[in-house]
C-alpha cells in the first residue's frame, strides 16, 4: 500500500513511523500517489486566524460572531468540545460554554489571509476553484512533472507552507472527484489528510444520506418518510424505481450515493452573490436605526466585493421579524458598483417599503448579478459622476488601510442618539 509522509512528504513504509523524520503522522491508500483531485478546508478559519493574532487565547473556547442575540458565525474546536456549532445563536452558545472569548468578525483580515493561503495553491496548480473564503478544490492533474512528485506529495508540502508562513491549519482531502474529495477531507479534520478512492461507495453506504451535496434536512426528512436513511439505501436503487420514487432528480442522486460526480474544476466559476447581515441586541423599528445599520453594512459589502473583485449588478435586502419571518427584496443597480452609497442607496429605497412600524431583529444587505469590478462605476452620459465618486471612495479606502478603519468615515455612518 502506497503511504506519504506528511511531514517530510518522503515515501513511507509500513513501519507507524516515518523511517526519514520520525513522525507518526503517515497517511497510507492503494491509490495514494494515483489521485489527483484535492479539497482544502481551512480549519476553523475565523477562529484559527483569532488565535494566530492572540496566542493567549491558544487553549481557549473562541467564539467569532456577534453579540447576545447574534450566531456563532465560527466556533474553534475547544469550543466544539462544549457542542457549539457555526450558525447557533449566541445565548444558546454562551450558555453551552459560558467561558467561551468571543470575538466580533473582521472580514478585512479574513479576505487578506484567504489571499494569502489562494496565493500559495496558485503555485501548485492553475485548476483552483475556489468554494468560500476558506475552502477551494483543485485538480493536479498534469503536474507532476512540474513538482517531480505526485499531487498527494505537493498537498503536503503545501499544508506545511501554510503551517510555516501563514500560522494556520489547513485540511486535505483527496479522490477521485471533487465530491469525494470533500467528504474525504470532512472525515479527517482538523489538520487532516483524507483519501477516497474506488472503495468510496463501500465507505459511502453506511453514511446519513445528509452527507451527499443537495440533501438538505428538508430533502433528508422526505428520504426518510420513504424509509431512506442511509447512502447505501440509494445506491440499491436502479434508474426506473430511483425516477418513480424519487422524481425526476432520482437517478442523479442515485449516481452521487455511488461516488460520482461529473463536475469538473473551473477557477472561473463566479460566486453567486456576496453579503453582510447584523443581528440587533434589541429589536429596532425606527427607519432612521435601520438605515444606519444599513449603512455600515453597505460598507461592509463594498468591502467584500472589492476583496472579491466583484461588482453588484443588483442588491437584495433581507429583514427579520421579531417574530422570525424573514422578508427579502430586490433591486437591479442602473450599472455595476462596488461603490457603498450606490449599494446604499438601491437598499434604502427597498427598507423605505418595508419599514411600517415592524420591528425586526436582523437586517442583512446583498450583491447579486456579479461582475468582474473592471466593469464598476465606469459612467456615462445618465451618471458622468461615477467616475469621480469611485476616486473619492478609492482615497478613502487608502487612507484607512494605511490608518485603520477608524481614520476617517462618512457622516451618515456615526451612531445616533438613542440608536
Amino acid at each position: 500500500m502506497a503511504a506519504l509522509c506528511r511531514d517530510c512528504c518522503r515515501p513511507a513504509d509500513d513501519a507507524a513511523i516515518c523511517a526519514a523524520c520520525g513522525s507518526p503522522r503517515i497517511v497510507r491508500h492503494a491509490e495514494l500517489f494515483a489521485l489527483q483531485i484535492a479539497h482544502v478546508d481551512c480549519d476553523a478559519f475565523y477562529a484559527s486566524v483569532e488565535k494566530r493574532d492572540r496566542p493567549e487565547l491558544a487553549g481557549a473556547p473562541v467564539l467569532v460572531g456577534g453579540g447576545r442575540r447574534g450566531v456563532v458565525t465560527a466556533a474553534c474546536y475547544v469550543a466544539r468540545l462544549y457542542g457549539v456549532r457555526s450558525a447557533m445563536p449566541m445565548f444558546k452558545a454562551l450558555k453551552a460554554c459560558p467561558e467561551a472569548v468571543v470575538i466580533r468578525p473582521d472580514f478585512t483580515k479574513y479576505s487578506a489571509v484567504a489571499r494569502e493561503i489562494r496565493a500559495l495553491m496558485a503555485r501548485l496548480t492553475p485548476l483552483v476553484q475556489p468554494l468560500s473564503i476558506d475552502e477551494a478544490v483543485l485538480n493536479l492533474s498534469g503536474t507532476e512533472a512540474l513538482h517531480r512528485a505526485p499531487p498527494a506529495a505537493v498537498l503536503a508540502r503545501f499544508a506545511g507552507d501554510v503551517e510555516r508562513q501563514v500560522g494556520l491549519t489547513v485540511t486535505i482531502g483527496l479522490a477521485t472527484n471533487p465530491m469525494l474529495a470533500k467528504i474525504a477531507a470532512g472525515r479527517d479534520k482538523p489538520r487532516g489528510f483524507g483519501v477516497l478512492g474506488s472503495e468510496a461507495a463501500s465507505v459511502l453506504a453506511t453514511e446519513p444520506v445528509g452527507l451527499l451535496p443537495g440533501v438538505g434536512p428538508a430533502q433528508a426528512r422526505r428520504l426518510s418518510a420513504l424509509g431512506i436513511t442511509r447512502i447505501g439505501q440509494l445506491q440499491a436503487l436502479d434508474e426506473t424505481t430511483a425516477r418513480r420514487r424519487l422524481g425526476e432528480d432520482g437517478p442523479a442522486l442515485v449516481a452521487r450515493a455511488r461516488g460520482a460526480d461529473a463536475r469538473i474544476v473551473n477557477p472561473g466559476r463566479e460566486a453567486k452573490s456576496i453579503s453582510a447581515e447584523t443581528t440587533f441586541d434589541a429589536d429596532l423599528a425606527g427607519t432612521a436605526e435601520l438605515e444606519h445599520h444599513l449603512w455600515l453594512l453597505s460598507e461592509k459589502l463594498a468591502r467584500r466585493l472589492k476583496a472579491s473583485a466583484l461588482a453588484a449588478g443588483g442588491v437584495v435586502l433581507k429583514l427579520k421579524t421579531a417574530g422570525f419571518a424573514t422578508r427579502t427584496r430586490a433591486a437591479r443597480l442602473p450599472a455595476p458598483s462596488v461603490l457603498p452609497d450606490r449599494l446604499f442607496g438601491a437598499a434604502r429605497s427597498l427598507l423605505a417599503r418595508e419599514a411600517d412600524g415592524t420591528a425586526f431583529r436582523l437586517i442583512g444587505i446583498g450583491a447579486t448579478s456579479l461582475v468582474s469590478a473592471t466593469l464598476a462605476d465606469r459612467g456615462d452620459l445618465a451618471d458622468p459622476d461615477a467616475p469621480r465618486a469611485a476616486a473619492a471612495q478609492a482615497a478613502l479606502d487608502a487612507l484607512r488601510a494605511r490608518y485603520g478603519e477608524a481614520v476617517i468615515g462618512r457622516g451618515r455612518g456615526l451612531r445616533r442618539p438613542g440608536s
